[in-house]
């Protein structure tokens, strides 16, 4: 669907886009996250033609995208839809006119148009409101006409551009809500760029996170989350305050385990005390995943890990 290596980009003599590696399979809901001026939205740019790429290959669709002539690249655009944070409808067109505006371009015929509207706001719920103008809708009502109108062409591919960002908590997750209903009803592949961890925890499959132009992150999202390296640590702003006493072992829950009485069962087994110094379970795409820090004394180091050893599960002494 979309494969990328060794992509490098530049603006001038500034390389805002390193060596970049990265495989979104059909399907996939694929997260891009990074700070502002991470290079996130630049890549999305080049994912669907609208930016060059110097260096490297990126191939869409079986499709080189830089080899694209501009008819060609008229046509590979046509199966990619896109979304964008301040919705970008048409103020003197109602919601029935915005979503049919592609559909118009291209010029397929009335009957065609109106089936197709007609459906895409019964999918985005907006059934009801096809005759309003976009100043009568809400922020998650124009985002939900944005999606119809990306949805109008059949797209393999929908790229979302911080599309959640000007919405508030609950209206963010109905958008997200409907997205995971598209990609799963009509196994359209969806990409997302976002700043917000939150968007990714709640929708992502695998996220890439980029900073100033740089992978730092690749992976199934639970698994960035689960245990994160260094780099993610301090992507995330997360500290980790332990006791300077004694031995401080962090074990990591996966999904599907986190409910799981270990530190229960291993304190009655062992016949030991242990101090719990702070843990956390979080959601991360439908899945419970979390980690737990404990703090023993100097003398019950060994007894409590060879116990871990015998544990299907990742732990650490923290230094």
């Amino acid at each position: 669907m979309v494969e990328i290596k060794n992509l490098n980009k530049y603006y001038g003599d500034v390389k805002v886009l390193n060596d970049i590696n990265l495989t979104i399979d059909k399907g996939d809901i694929f997260a891009i996250v990074g700070h502002s001026g991470a290079g996130k939205s630049t890549l999305l740019r080049c994912i669907n033609g609208l930016e060059e790429y110097q260096e490297g290959s990126l191939i869409v669709n079986n499709h080189e995208v830089k080899n694209l002539k501009k008819k060609e690249l008229n046509e590979f655009r046509k199966k990619i839809g896109m979304i964008f944070q301040h919705f970008s409808l048409l103020q003197r067109k109602t919601v029935f006119e915005n979503v049919a505006l592609p559909m118009e371009i291209w010029g397929y015929d009335d009957s065609t148009i109106k089936k197709k509207v007609d459906d895409l706001l019964h999918l985005v719920g907006l059934s009801n409101k096809s005759k309003s103008y976009p100043k009568e809708l809400s922020g998650g009502q124009k985002q939900r006409v944005a999606i119809a109108r990306a949805l109008t062409l059949d797209p393999d591919i929908l790229l979302s551009d911080e599309a959640t960002s000007a919405l508030d908590p609950n209206t963010t997750t109905s958008i997200l809500n409907l997205l995971k209903k598209i990609n799963q009803e009509l196994n359209i592949t969806i990409i997302l760029v976002t700043h917000e961890m939150e968007v990714v925890k709640q929708i992502a499959q695998k996220a890439l996170l980029l900073e100033f132009g740089n992978i730092i992150g690749l992976d199934v999202t639970e698994d960035l989350f689960l245990q994160p390296d260094e780099k993610m640590k301090h992507f995330l702003g997360e500290d980790e305050v332990v006791p300077t006493d004694g031995v401080n072992i962090k074990i990591y829950f996966p999904k599907d385990s986190a409910h799981q009485s270990l530190i229960t069962s291993m304190a009655r087994k062992l016949d030991i005390d242990f101090n719990i110094v702070w843990g956390k379970l979080e959601e991360i795409n439908t899945h419970i995943i979390g980690n737990i820090v404990i703090n023993i004394e100097d003398s019950q180091k060994d007894l409590v890990c060879d116990y871990l050893k015998t544990k299907d599960i990742n732990w650490e002494i923290l230094k």
